[in-house]
């Protein structure tokens, strides 16, 4: 595994030199996009730029780290499908079909009403993504809200909402996203034997309401006086095929750049992160919002710990991990399509994890309570 190759190349004790330089670059990624606009608008560069100097700094680089990169966005484990052709296939069928599919749509929409429909789709979408595979539904998700008559406010809130609950969603199988795979992977032996439904059986409890909740804020927050008919008279699809395949190649550089940026500051992981409690972990895991979670697991999870302290650790991964794009592969994907930037994002999304975070720290005290040192 790439993670415990990396791992014999961090030194044992913090380097000064090294502390200090990925600290800048995290607080760079954390600052700038919000305030330089020329960055704003090239995350995917700026993203991967950092990736490249975290990694240089870390002194982690290597052929496999670097094949890594490269094959993560084509490649789902050793099934050659990954988030670019997803992305691309998707976008070329709506592209040439856009006509039928917005009108199926808005007649779903129409006949089930506003609110109904949009619980049933987020809550839809967030419990099968485990099944269907998060990349899956983030493409329908963000399709189906661009075909939808909205202003773009109200197609904002969409996607943050429902990228939250796809986010939770996609952790209760291994097929879902990276992180339960890595999770069950590390877990496989003593005393855990951890299986296809371990997720589901740690996190159930947890996830599955918490989709049900955030759908239900949902249908209420999003377009509160929304009437399909009135909104937009005339839905026009105006993406073209150009934009099509540019936004797959955006999505594709943005997956590598997470890589990239993941395993350049694993030494800071390793030298503070996981040696904090369970409670603590649980906040500090809203790194998530900027790091690949699949990272973050890989490191911070082991036999080792506590049945509570992974939970608490997971569930802060998956939580803080919908309040900024690079935070989850359902916000890259629904913010490449539907043009949203990280303040617009961030004014929706960070407000809001911060809620659900709290709202679930709240929810486990008891777990935080009984967690052995």
């Amino acid at each position: 595994m790439l993670a415990n190759h990396l791992l014999a190349h961090i030194p044992d004790e913090p380097v000064v030199a090294i502390v200090i330089g990925l600290c800048l670059i995290t607080l760079a990624v954390m600052v700038l996009p919000f305030v330089v606009k020329k960055i704003e608008e090239n995350l995917e560069l700026f993203f991967l730029l950092m990736g490249i100097s975290a990694v240089t700094i870390s002194g982690l680089w290597n052929w496999e780290l670097v094949f890594e990169a490269l094959k993560s966005p084509v490649m789902i484990g050793s099934i050659p499908i990954g988030i670019f052709q997803v992305v691309l296939v998707f976008g070329l069928l709506i592209h040439f079909y856009n006509r039928p599919f917005c009108k199926d749509i808005l007649s779903l929409a129409s006949k089930l009403g506003w609110r109904l429909f949009t619980f049933l789709l987020i809550f839809m979408l967030g419990i099968f993504s485990s099944v269907i595979s998060v990349i899956m539904a983030a493409v329908l998700l963000a399709e189906i809200i661009a075909a939808l008559p909205l202003h773009k406010k109200d197609k904002i809130k969409f996607a943050v909402s429902a990228c939250f609950a796809l986010g939770l969603g996609a952790g209760l199988t291994p097929i879902g996203e990276p992180l339960s795979t890595i999770l069950v992977s590390k877990l496989a032996g003593d005393p855990y034997h951890a299986g296809f439904f371990f997720p589901l059986q740690i996190l159930g409890m947890y996830i599955i309401p918490g989709v049900a909740v955030i759908s239900l804020f949902g249908a209420y927050y999003i377009g509160k006086n929304v009437n399909l008919k009135t909104v937009i008279p005339e839905i026009e699809y105006s993406e073209g095929l150009r934009n099509v395949i540019l936004r797959a190649l955006r999505v594709y550089l943005f997956v590598a750049a997470l890589i990239l940026l993941g395993e350049g500051l694993k030494p800071l992981i390793v030298w503070y992160i996981i040696h904090v409690p369970a409670w603590a972990l649980y906040w500090i895991n809203t790194v998530s919002a900027i790091l690949d979670n699949a990272t973050l697991t890989a490191v911070e999870i082991g036999p080792a710990m506590s049945l509570s302290q992974i939970t608490s650790a997971i569930m802060g991964l998956l939580i803080a991990g919908g309040m900024l794009i690079p935070g989850n592969i359902p916000n890259i994907v629904a913010a490449a399509r539907l043009k949203i930037s990280m303040k617009e994002w961030a004014i929706i999304g960070v407000p809001m994890g911060i809620v659900i975070m709290v709202a679930y720290f709240l929810i486990m005290l008891p777990l935080f309570i009984n967690t052995q040192p």
